[in-house]
């Protein structure tokens, strides 16, 4: 059955809410880290790889018209990523990852955020 637009742009606008959480959150992780803490600390690794996954599950599930209103957004890539991460786990290259959240990051923040001006997380459908 498809989703009522309505439905649609509200679930799109929460899924993107979500992936500016979760990039915020991977940026303040690295917050005073160096590249050398993902391989001597467990925790940091982890949490940045969590955070990247749900980026990506969150970005899959935006519909092409969700998509549209995020401009500057390499959607297919972070897709990628998230399903490389999840299935390739026992191969994380961790230089990449760490490319990822300090130079990839800030820019999907700041599409994110320019999309939130014109795009208020509404109320949510009646039932």
């Amino acid at each position: 059955m498809p989703h009522d637009p309505a439905t649609r742009s509200f679930d799109d606008r929460v899924r993107a809410q979500h992936m500016f959480i979760a990039a915020k959150q991977a940026r303040g992780f690295v917050s005073d880290r160096t590249r050398a803490d993902l391989d001597s600390d467990p925790m940091p690794a982890r949490a940045l790889l969590h955070a990247i996954q749900e980026i990506g599950e969150a970005a899959s599930k935006i519909s092409a018209l969700g998509r549209d209103r995020i401009t500057g957004v390499p959607w297919e890539k972070i897709v990628g990523m998230r399903r490389r991460l999840v299935h390739g786990y026992w191969d994380v290259n961790f230089d990449l990852v760490w490319v990822v959240v300090n130079r990839d990051l800030p820019p999907l923040i700041a599409a994110l955020e320019r999309a939130f001006v014109s795009w208020p997380l509404p109320e949510p459908p009646a039932p």
